[in-house]
C-alpha cells in the first residue's frame, strides 16, 4: 500500500516539474501574422522618424514587457476605436512572451538600416556603380 501511494504522489507532483519553466533566452519567434503586425508597426515608427525614441522606450521597458501587454489588454476598448481589434489582441499576446521586446527592437533596427521593408528586399538586387 505504501508503494502505490508513493507512485500516486509522484504522478500528482508532475505539474511541479514545469511550474517555473520560462521561455529560452533570446528574441521571441513570432508567427507569420505577428511578424507582419510588428513590421507594420516598425514601418510606421520609421516613417515618423521616431526610431531612436522608440528604441530607447523599448530598452527601458524590457523588464516590464508583460505589464505592457496587460496595459494593452486594459486599453483594448479605447484602442479598438483606432484600429483593428484583432491586431491589438495579437500584439498584446505577442508582448506577453519573453524576448518579444528584443525581437521588436532588432526588427526596428534592421528595417531602419535597410530603409524600410521595400528597400531591404531591393537592396540585394541594386547594381553598384563604379566611382
Amino acid at each position: 500500500m505504501a508503494i502505490s501511494s508513493a507512485v500516486g504522489y509522484c504522478r500528482g507532483m508532475q505539474w511541479l516539474r514545469h511550474a517555473f519553466a520560462v521561455d529560452p533566452p533570446g528574441p521571441a519567434r513570432p508567427d507569420e501574422a505577428e511578424r507582419i503586425l510588428v513590421d507594420r508597426l516598425c514601418v510606421d515608427v520609421i516613417r515618423r522618424r521616431l526610431t531612436a525614441p522608440a528604441l530607447l522606450l523599448l530598452e527601458m521597458s524590457r523588464p516590464l514587457n508583460y505589464l505592457s501587454a496587460q496595459a494593452l489588454h486594459a486599453l483594448h476598448p479605447f484602442l479598438s476605436v483606432l484600429g483593428n481589434t484583432g491586431d491589438v489582441d495579437r500584439l498584446a499576446r505577442f508582448l506577453e512572451r519573453r524576448g518579444s521586446i528584443e525581437y521588436v527592437a532588432d526588427r526596428l533596427e534592421a528595417l531602419d538600416s535597410a530603409g524600410g521593408p521595400d528597400q531591404a528586399s531591393q537592396s540585394d538586387h541594386r547594381p553598384t556603380s563604379a566611382a
